[in-house]
This record gives C-alpha cells, structure tokens and sequence, in this order.
C-alpha cells in the first residue's frame, strides 16, 4: 500500500473512532480538555486563540470557549481565504453570525480578521496523531499552507493540535510539507513535542 494509501485508509478508521464516542464521553472529552489547557492560557499573556466548531465526532471546543471569553481571551476561527487554498482567522463570539463555506463548515459572516501571525496560540482539529508530535488532518493541506513560512513572521502562534485520546496511533505517515505543532492535547494527556 502506498503512504497516500495507508493515509485514506486512517483517516477512515480514526474518523470512525471519534464518531463512535458517546454524546457523554464527547461532552467529558470537552471538559477534560478546559482542564488541560487552563495552565497554558493563564501562564502566558494569551489574548488571542484560533479554534474551531467541532464536526464529525471531533473535539468539541466551545466549552473551552466559554472559559476563554469568561477570561477576556479573544476567539477566532479559521475562515477559507476565496482565492488561494489558505486560511485567515475571524473574531467569533456568542453573538457572532455563521455562514457554511463551500465544504459545509461554520465560518464567522463579519468577525474582525487577523492575521495568523497576530494569534497567540492556534488549535488545529486533529484526525490522528502520534506521541512523536506527528498529525494526520483531513488531506486538504489548508493548515500545512497556511503555516508553512511561519518561520518568516513577525511572530509565530503555538500550534497545538487537538484530539480525542482514541485517535492516537503509534506512527503516522508524513510529508515534507507537513508542519510540525508545539504540543498536541488529548482529553487524557498533553504531548510535548
């Protein structure tokens, strides 16, 4: 089997494993997760945080929301750039109006945009990942293009990917395109990389 193949076939098993969990493991999930990244949005002067709305079985992230906003912590979502395959990042609140992109997810219809640089730490949806700190996304590549000349920014956010504890493998194939994260955080156990 080739690496793309290995890959698809991954991803279908990983995507079916967080779609199995329970509404109340999914919910125990989220609340574990505010539970893990409290020390790291209060240690630092984070006043900005990419997230996403989760879909598909991934981790929910609006209670962690909630904690962010209670704590004057600015949230914003990853919005389709419309004319290269990238992202750009939008304010969301509760108040805040959504709009489905062209593949069917929420994006913010008038949050003030900010560059990724401007962003303290970002969140990036996981479909699988391994303790080596290596992830497998959804194959569009919109984060690896997105991210990939960090290195040139005035300032880089710490990319943290996020996933249920199930949709960790012992390896996962890479790319050389693929970005490296900071950490990845499960429900169970934040991984340094």
């Amino acid at each position: 089997m080739t690496q793309a193949g290995s890959k698809v076939t991954l991803r279908k098993q990983l995507r079916n494993a967080r779609r199995a969990l329970s509404p109340y493991q999914q919910q125990t999930a989220a609340e574990q997760l505010v539970a893990t990244l409290r020390p790291a949005l209060s240690k630092q002067k984070v006043r900005r945080v990419a997230a996403y709305l989760a879909m598909d079985g991934e981790l929910d992230l609006l209670p962690l929301m909630d904690y962010c906003w209670h704590h004057r912590i600015e949230i914003y979502l990853p919005v389709l750039h419309k004319l290269k395959p990238t992202l750009w990042f939008a304010r969301f609140d509760e108040q805040s109006l959504l709009y489905p992109n062209r593949f069917g997810i929420d994006e913010p219809l008038d949050g003030a945009p900010v560059r990724p640089w401007q962003l303290d730490i970002v969140l990036l949806p996981l479909v699988g990942f391994d303790a080596q700190g290596n992830r497998l996304g959804m194959g569009g590549g919109f984060y690896d293009r997105t991210f990939a000349h960090a290195a040139r920014w005035p300032k880089r956010p710490k990319l943290l990917g996020v996933a249920h504890e199930c949709q960790k493998v012992d390896a996962i194939p890479l790319e050389r395109w693929d970005i490296r994260l900071d950490a990845i955080v499960s429900d169970r156990h934040f991984y340094q990389t």
